[in-house]
């Protein structure tokens, strides 16, 4: 029956061979169940694993050879090329040399499938099916890395679990970039939902990250004047992040303040200057002006910057008149309405470093120094061609926190197609958590980096008892948590809402430079911060998310999005109505090359759907309006 069912599997009208190549026990243990025979892909530059002992190797090649297939001592390789015979330990050439740049990441993910595979089912049967695919193409594959894939072989293969090309969308730098091409594509400000972001090795992003750095330093200074009126020398509280584990406030103000403290009765007369000019930009008022930026020219901005750091992180009193209260007040209001992330700013003027092309929040650091971040800069400034060192970002200094410790949210999606884009949105995700409470005092990782790889660090810090020890939670614990605070819509009706339009507006943008290739899939991470509005902000997206469980929740809700996106890319082909399970359709552009754009209204279950009908792939036809309308002038 076995060598029947072989027989089948391997015919042109049923062939079911998957690759797998990466530490993806979950794939392999499913495909498996599902009937399908895997052909091992050997890693470059080892020797394919040895089963224990000789004696059942040859036991393989005896019952291989007697099986009754043709075959000679050696076999066509996918690519023309002989292969080694049958039972030797040559590695099959099939794999590219590994990147130098991401050396040390590939080694620590050998490590991680080393293991997997160790733990593996191997009885007899699998590894004689999969000793006689090995000169089969598989038609479906599912690798950690599709740089390693022979490009050759990767072609003849049907279904593949990568895109090409992704460093507009899953770099820090080419997310940064694609999304400041927004506007091209959707009448959507993308200040609105991604924290503003600069690449620090373009001399004019590195300028408006500095002029930004500045007008950020002004308004800090004006709430920190408000905050600090009633204030009398000396007394200034302590942080109040500091306070017993549970308290939900997390916007504390560094201390050192004496009776004595020096006073700079200019500084907030110059911070109420400059963001009145700067509101005055905002409302163009300055589309005439041939003159440079009275942001930069009006004061001198480095003795400002000095004193508002003594102001900020060393507690030097201020003097507040009534008249420059009420300006104050009324300027922030003012800017609010103009500035969307004027909320999330708060009071020390914070940025988040971050290395453009790294990943599990290495190299990652916070700053209040302008200095500090331009001393770096140095490093990495070059040509437009050349790829940016370092991104810097504004830190949201008000972030949601559960138990007075931070928390991000990673949220999977898949593209099955870039055209017609075509979305798929993962209605579960987990919550991570940092290891000590959230402090703006302190800028240690601990504290501001929710990443798994950095947390495990800090494995015996403990925030609070009510925070889990493996730092999981499950969005059905969340919604519980938001439940018992009497905000159980805020999950349905703004985070996920929001964390949908933040992922299709990414997408929108970057997908002209991601290689679309058809039968070609990918399952994505995004990662979110919730403000204390409840308002996502999207901090990174994620090509090939780690499906290596952490905890008891991620090994339930990793094994579950697995086995969807089977059930999504392989069993819907065949029946467009069978379980997807947790996945819904987020977006699919419909008519595609046909006719004029039209929008239709979803049906009711599939609410957060958006259809479009895009005629060509030009970004003019995606949503942005450029009719004029008007009337014509006579003559007098």
């Amino acid at each position: 029956l076995r060598w029947g069912r072989l027989s089948s599997l391997l015919s042109p009208q049923e062939k079911k061979i998957f690759a797998v190549q990466g530490p993806y026990p979950v794939i392999r243990r499913l495909l498996r169940a599902r009937g399908w025979v895997e052909r091992k892909l050997s890693r470059n530059g080892r020797q394919p694993k040895q089963q224990p002992g000789d004696q059942r190797k040859q036991q393989l090649e005896k019952r291989a050879s007697g099986g009754g297939d043709e075959q000679g001592e050696a076999v066509l390789s996918p690519r023309g090329g002989a292969q080694p015979p049958l039972g030797t330990t040559e590695p099959l050439p099939h794999l590219r040399p590994r990147d130098k740049e991401n050396k040390e990441e590939r080694e620590d993910e050998d490590k991680k499938e080393d293991k997997e595979q160790c733990n593996e089912d191997s009885d007899d049967i699998h590894d004689l099916m999969s000793f006689l695919v090995q000169d089969q193409v598989p038609n479906f594959l599912w690798t950690i890395r599709l740089s390693n894939i022979d490009q050759e072989l990767l072609p003849r293969i049907e279904v593949v679990n990568r895109y090409p090309r992704l460093s507009a969308l899953c770099t820090k730098e080419g997310l940064c970039q694609s999304l400041q091409n927004l506007p091209w594509f959707e009448q959507v400000d993308f200040n609105t939902f991604f924290p503003r972001c600069y690449r620090l090795g373009l001399m004019d992003e590195q300028e408006a990250f500095i002029e930004d750095f500045r007008l950020t330093a002004a308004r800090s200074l004006l709430r920190l004047a408000l905050q600090k009126v009633g204030d009398r020398p000396g007394t200034e509280q302590p942080p109040k992040s500091d306070k017993v584990p549970g308290d939900h406030v997390s916007h504390p103000m560094p201390s050192t303040a004496g009776p004595h403290s020096p006073l700079y009765p200019q500084l907030v007369e110059e911070a109420l200057e400059v963001c009145e000019q700067h509101l005055g930009v905002l409302g163009h008022q300055d589309i005439d002006r041939k003159t440079p930026s009275p942001c930069r020219t009006c004061i001198d901005w480095d003795r400002f910057l000095q004193q508002y750091y003594r102001v900020a992180h060393e507690g030097t009193r201020l003097v507040l008149s009534r008249e420059e209260q009420e300006r104050c007040q009324n300027l922030l209001r003012r800017l609010e309405e103009k500035l969307p992330q004027l909320g999330i700013e708060g009071n020390l003027n914070i940025w988040i470093l971050k290395p453009s092309a790294k990943s599990r929040g290495r190299g990652i650091v916070c700053t209040t120094r302008l200095k500090e971040l331009l001393e770096l800069a140095k490093s990495c400034t070059g040509p437009p061609a050349r790829v940016c060192e370092w991104v810097v970002q504004k830190y949201v200094e008000r972030p949601l926190t559960i138990f007075n410790t931070k928390f991000d949210i990673r949220q999977w999606f898949v593209v099955t197609d870039w055209k017609p884009l075509t979305v798929w949105f993962y209605r579960d995700c987990y919550l991570r958590f940092c290891s000590r409470p959230f402090s703006l005092c302190h800028l240690e990782p601990a504290r501001h980096l929710c990443n798994v790889a950095i947390q495990k660090r800090y494995k015996t810090s403990q925030p609070d008892p009510r925070v889990p020890p493996d730092k999981i939670w499950s969005n059905k614990q969340f919604q519980a948590h938001l439940a018992r605070l009497g905000r159980a819509n805020a999950w349905p009706r703004v985070m996920v809402p929001g964390m949908k339009a933040a992922i299709l507006n990414a997408l929108r943008c970057a997908r002209d430079q991601v290689g679309s290739r058809k039968g070609s899939f990918e399952l994505f991470g995004a990662d979110f911060l919730i403000g204390e509005d409840f308002q996502p902000w999207l901090l990174e997206i994620n090509s090939c998310p780690t499906m290596s469980p952490s905890s008891a929740v991620t090994r339930r809700l990793c094994a579950n999005v697995q086995r969807d996106t089977l059930c999504l890319v392989l069993d819907r082909k065949d029946n467009p109505t069978c379980s997807i399970g947790a996945f819904e359709l987020l977006y699919k552009e419909v008519g595609w090359g046909l006719g004029t754009a039209i929008s239709q209204a979803p049906r009711a279950p599939t609410a957060p759907c958006v259809f479009l009908q895009a005629p060509v792939s030009s970004c003019l036809t995606v949503g942005l309006k450029l009719m004029v309308t008007g009337s014509s002038l006579k003559k007098p």
